[in-house]
């Protein structure tokens, strides 16, 4: 193999598959980035096994060949490489790297590249199509949401639904639920629903960058997988095992108290509470006032203690559409709710001081998230 790239196409096109590396493995292998000649292009590779992570990018290929290069050893050094070509020629026999980029020669001892785990070469055609800027919007609007908790893998996928031109994403970890509606330009021929791992979705919408490139989503019939493609990155991943939760069951068909307030405000005072909350379990009360006369608005105060740091009090202008209601909530995930709606205005949909409430963007219907209340002690 002899190749002639830009310093900083190879740069970036490992920092996209650096993520796939697996730090500890058994096979020494997956500590390795597979760098291979394909259709006049360089393919770089990256797996763990549950994810694997293909870029392409523009070179000069002067003779075909492939291997597998220490991900960290490579990237290290071509961090450190002058701004202009680099050439890279591999010894077969020997399985040696020649990287050379401006007065600097280096030779790297690299793993074969039939020792590699193939990553599958997915058909697109029937592809879901989805909208790169929306749909990294929607990942956003829901990954958080996802658990961390291995011992329930379920939850901590995203549930992506998608039926003829309905596209749904539901998160939970047994205390929030995030859910996400949008309607696709084109269609779907075929309706699914799968469990994507939440950490495949954060990599899509890292790569996704530029809003006006579609992404292709398509699941190779038999294999228990998703492939998504944007422009010339490829991300396969695991699917998860299992049901995920109704979580129509969830969501409160009703309520006695809708409080109307800024979001920002909300947010602000939410970040303002977490300060003092966070010594504790995040537990912050929240006392919805209706107004006591015609001319004084309804308010929500907001407020967080700790023994050891103190007290933090917070009024939000609002309005109350029904009761007034005392309950604590934890303040982080609000606030983490908070940080992905984009409408200036948020309602918050409460009943009872121990039953769930609502956090609605005013004015979009296409994203509701639920929190589960805490005990206000």
């Amino acid at each position: 193999m002899k190749v002639t790239i830009l310093q900083e196409n190879l740069a970036r096109g490992l920092g996209v598959v650096a993520k796939a590396v697996s730090p500890r493995s058994t096979l020494p292998v997956l500590a390795n980035i597979l760098i291979a000649s394909d259709e006049g292009r360089l393919r770089l590779s990256a797996t763990n096994l549950e994810m694997g992570i293909t870029c392409w990018i523009p070179a000069r290929i002067e003779e075909e060949g492939s291997t597998t290069v220490p991900a960290r050893t490579f990237s290290d050094l071509v961090s450190t490489l002058p701004g202009d070509q680099v050439l890279l020629r591999l010894d077969a026999q020997t399985q040696t790297l020649n990287v050379r980029g401006g007065t600097s020669t280096n030779d790297i001892k690299c793993i074969d590249s039939q020792e590699f785990p193939p990553l599958p070469v997915p058909d697109f055609d029937g592809a879901v199509q989805l909208n790169s800027g929306d749909f990294r919007e929607m990942i956003h609007q829901v990954v958080f949401a996802a658990s961390s908790d291995e011992a329930r893998p379920v939850l901590m996928g995203v549930l992506v639904q998608v039926d003829k031109d309905k596209l749904t994403m539901a998160a939970a970890d047994g205390f929030r639920l995030s859910v996400r509606k949008a309607v696709l330009s084109t269609p779907s021929v075929v309706p699914l629903s799968s469990i994507v791992p939440a950490q495949a979705l954060k990599e899509l919408a890292r790569v996704a960058t530029d809003a006006e490139e579609p992404i292709y989503m398509v699941l190779p019939k038999g294999r228990g997988q998703v492939v998504f493609r944007v422009k010339d990155v490829e991300i396969v991943s695991q699917l998860i095992d299992g049901t995920f939760p109704d979580y129509q069951q969830i969501i409160p068909r009703s309520y006695k108290s809708r409080t109307l307030v800024s979001t920002s405000s909300l947010l602000k005072a939410c970040k303002q509470a977490e300060i003092f909350a966070r010594e504790g379990s995040n537990v912050a009360r929240f006392n919805i006032k209706t107004a006591q006369g015609e001319m004084q608005p309804s308010e929500v105060e907001i407020s967080a203690t700790s023994e050891e740091t103190g007290k933090n009090e917070t009024i939000v202008e609002a309005t109350v559409d029904g009761g007034g209601l005392l309950i604590a909530f934890n303040v982080k995930f609000l606030r983490e709710a908070l940080e992905v709606i984009r409408t200036p205005n948020v309602a918050l949909e409460t009943s009872a001081p121990n039953a769930p409430g609502v956090v609605k963007p005013v004015g979009d219907d296409q994203f509701l998230h639920v929190i589960m209340p805490m005990h206000l002690g």
